[in-house]
């Protein structure tokens, strides 16, 4: 089993990390469908190859993610010593130096574990930020017998709701995020299929209902869809809209929403089942691997096919489950950007209004806590001084900022969900060059792509900017470098970074987007 080029980057990131970090834990982020699974077998096997005493725990929350990640496991590496410690499946092994665990079957026996050198943590954006909980006690009490252990953490989508990233804030268990691979990337890649969205003419009212924590209470959201006008305005709508699509899958706001979301496609003539946490194991088997198969056009759930949960011919997602969580929005679309074997795409009907809550996947911003972090900033176009978000004029140089007002979104288009119009250029030759800013004195990297008669494309690298925005530019720079056959020294000044360069390869291709007056490069393929 071969390992793509974004996957095996990950991985070098992981161990470039602990490198440069003697201590802390980092988080893997990658999006749905990029092969987590796959990542996480290539990360332990290299580690058990290298230094043969490792052991390592995989933990996650749902045994689907535990039997997919073992087979992954045995795919990459068939002589793997691995167990798996989940009631739900019937096993509890401990001997072997991999093993595959559930935290609720685990959480209170790390002294039958021992010795643990690593702990990959999938869906880690679950662990609570407070020290409390079955994740935090039970690593905790690994750490007492090694406090050399080492924690990673892979997901999705990097955020808690009512706290903002997990990476930053009191008591935080991960101290930064590798961000080796973007949505759009693998969208341009032909690695995910794209999502197309669809404003719906039905659109469910949460104007009444309370919200705690920063999410919709709810046994209030559910009393407020789950009415049999708007149930069968939804499925008729969809059936009208989406007639065309094989496989179905829809986000419900609780258990008697999804069974009577079923019962009214079932009464429509769309074969359908429903699966929550109430459903039984065998059941939940049965119709899941009915769905998959084809033998059920429409699935409705509850609350339990948001992780771990893997359909790649699902070609509609029916978003009937309001929410203020940015990462159960992205989690929902997730499910339907697997490459498909009949189609291109897979269509949203977003009748909750997530879309216009939270806007494109591709541009999630997690709210924060109040008076948390650092103030919005933005960029001056002229100048390139760095000003606060709300300013009208820039401090430096006058130039005054134009602001739109911000509207709902009163029509949508395919891509809307997506938030990517993608331009691609032939590259003939490209040029790097220090650029300094005119009145800021910030110095950055600059890139000029040429295109025979196209217009040429200039992307800033801003290199030395603190924190987690410079060191992703300055890993973007040695990876350009590497793609293109040069080798850079980390002593480099940016004059000599930009001389290396321009002796190197170019891409033979790049994808980009136009931002007002400047370009962002999404892909380069060489």
């Amino acid at each position: 089993m071969q390992l793509r080029e974004y996957q095996q980057r990950s991985i070098d990131a992981i161990y470039d990390w602990f490198t440069d970090n003697d201590v802390g834990n980092p988080c893997l982020v990658l999006p749905t469908g990029a092969g987590k699974s796959l990542v996480n077998a290539a990360l332990v096997r290299d580690a058990l190859t290298q230094w043969p005493s490792t052991r390592v725990v995989m933990l996650t929350h749902v045994k689907e993610l535990i039997l997919q990640n073992a087979e992954k496991m045995v795919g990459l590496w068939p002589d793997a010593p691995l167990g798996i410690y989940s009631a739900g499946i019937g096993k509890k092994q401990v001997d072997e130096p991999i093993t595959f665990a559930s935290i609720q079957s685990i959480w209170r026996h790390a002294e039958k574990m021992g010795h643990i050198d690593i702990i990959i943590v999938d869906e880690c954006h679950l662990i609570a930020h407070h020290d409390a909980g079955q994740y935090r006690t039970f690593l905790r009490d690994l750490l007492a017998i090694n406090p050399a252990l080492r924690i990673i953490g892979l997901t999705a989508s990097p955020y808690r709701l009512g706290h903002g990233m997990i990476h930053e804030g009191e008591d935080t268990l991960f101290d930064a995020l590798i961000e080796p691979v973007t949505i759009e990337e693998l969208i341009f890649g032909g690695y995910l299929a794209p999502l197309r969205s669809k404003l719906t003419d039905e659109q469910i009212d949460v104007s009444a209902v309370a919200k705690r924590g920063g999410e919709f209470i709810a046994g209030a959201l559910e009393a407020a869809v789950d009415n049999q006008a708007t149930t069968e305005a939804i499925v008729s709508e969809t059936m009208r809209r989406a007639g065309h699509c094989r496989s179905m899958l829809f986000f419900c706001t609780g258990v008697d929403h999804a069974e009577h979301m079923a019962e009214e496609l079932n009464r429509q003539g769309v074969q359908a089942a429903c699966v929550t946490g109430k459903t039984t194991k065998s059941d939940r088997s049965r119709i899941i691997d009915a769905f998959k198969a084809g033998k059920l056009r429409a699935l409705t759930n509850a609350n339990v096919l948001t992780t771990g949960f893997d359909a790649p011919d699902t070609d509609c997602i029916i978003m009937a489950r309001p929410t203020m969580s940015p990462g159960l929005y992205l989690q929902m679309a997730g499910r339907g950007m697997r490459l498909k074997s009949h189609t291109d795409h897979c269509l949203v009907l977003d009748f909750a209004g997530n879309v216009k809550r939270h806007g494109p996947i591709t541009a999630i911003e997690p709210p924060g806590k109040p008076g948390k972090g650092d103030a919005p900033t933005k960029d001056c176009p002229t100048c390139e001084e760095i000003v606060a978000a709300a300013a009208k004029t820039c401090p430096v140089c006058g130039h005054e900022f134009e602001f739109e007002a911000k509207e709902k979104i009163v029509q949508l288009h395919h891509d809307d969900i997506m938030g990517i119009a993608p331009l691609e250029m032939v590259v003939t030759d490209w040029r790097w060059r220090k650029h300094v800013g005119r009145t800021s004195g910030n110095e950055m990297l600059a890139i000029t792509y040429y295109g025979g008669f196209a217009d040429s494309v200039t992307e800033y690298l801003p290199v030395k900017h603190e924190g987690q925005f410079g060191q992703r530019n300055r890993s973007l720079v040695f990876t350009l470098a590497q793609r293109s056959g040069i080798v850079l020294s980390p002593d480099d000044d940016l004059e000599a970074i930009a001389d290396a360069m321009n002796e190197g390869r170019p891409p033979s291709t790049i994808t980009y987007k136009r931002e007002g007056k400047f370009h962002r490069v999404i892909t380069r393929n060489f």
